[in-house]
């Protein structure tokens, strides 16, 4: 049986879709749907039902994809290990949101440079976006904090991610943790709010880990909008509102007096980040490295 064949195949079958495949694999739609014809020509049994979006695997399907996948695999690794003694120059391509990428990831993998890797970033807030970018084959690797479901990736949960609620030294002296305990949400009013998005998405996870509650539509809304949490830091410290921010990202200035945590529950709120890849693509000796290197380095996060 041909490899290139089953080697489409099991694109299809990881990707959900014959034009996701083609890009993927540098082939052309119509290529593709050829060369999935004609292995099931030589199988005499349809692979895949069509759909109106993407197709689904036959049983067929199911059964040759596990039996064949771990050996295209195994091939896939024998062709990388001779790449890298020869010694080709693999450049690495990840995406994730700045702040994340920045202060944790790429210091993480800056070491591979000297294994005589590159290293190319892309700076990305939408985690739906990030995942379509890793799906049509712009990325190797992203982190995010959205789980994908579906053949085509592979998630490994990476770290957990505190988040906390913070204020400059004024306004969190307008705000004892006592009257926060007692007054809930309600303590705030009047403290203008700084967030990354209009919906609140850090203030409504944090209320509704924390108070049990949503925030309400005119009792809370943010002065300051800005979709960095740099900078959302920043014009927290410099006394523009208070913020719900991850601990890594808030740590020092929590240290040194710069913002003050307004409250402390018992059970702080968490987010997960993971590491996301296309299913199969670990057999890449530089994917599998940086993917290792980040998982060990996530330990002391």
């Amino acid at each position: 049986m041909d490899l290139a064949l089953l080697r489409t195949f099991v694109a299809v079958h990881r990707a959900g879709s014959f034009t996701r495949a083609a890009a993927l694999l540098g082939l052309s739609q119509p290529a593709v749907t050829s060369q999935i014809r004609t292995l099931e020509r030589q199988l005499g049994r349809p692979l895949f039902h069509r759909r109106a979006r993407g197709v689904t695997p036959t049983a067929m399907g199911d059964e040759l994809a596990h039996k064949t996948a771990p050996h295209l695999d195994a091939l896939l690794r024998i062709t990388e290990a001779e790449r890298e003694a020869a010694g080709t120059l693999r450049t690495l391509h990840i995406a994730g949101p700045p702040e994340f990428l920045g202060l944790r990831v790429l210091p993480a993998l800056a070491p591979l440079v000297g294994q005589g890797h590159t290293l190319r970033a892309a700076l990305q807030t939408d985690a739906e976006e990030t995942l379509d970018g890793l799906a049509a084959g712009h990325h190797d690797l992203v982190v995010t904090t959205a789980h994908p479901r579906g053949e085509l990736f592979t998630a490994t949960a990476l770290c957990d991610e505190e988040h906390v609620l913070v204020a400059a030294p004024y306004w969190a002296a307008l705000v004892g943790p006592d009257q926060l305990h007692e007054e809930g949400p309600a303590a705030l009013d009047g403290i203008p709010l700084v967030e990354v998005h209009e919906t609140l998405p850090l203030v409504t996870r944090y209320w509704n880990a924390v108070f049990d509650s949503r925030p309400h539509a005119g009792a809370v809304a943010a002065t300051v909008v800005v979709p960095d949490l740099r900078a959302v830091l920043e014009c927290v410290q410099a006394g523009a509102g208070f913020a719900v921010l991850p601990r890594y990202l808030c740590q020092d200035a929590l240290d040194s007096g710069r913002i003050v945590a307004l409250a402390d529950p018992p059970v702080p709120p968490l987010r997960t980040w993971f590491l996301v890849v296309r299913t199969g693509s670990l057999a890449l000796a530089h994917l599998a490295r940086a993917h290792d290197r980040l998982l060990r380095a996530a330990t002391r996060w």
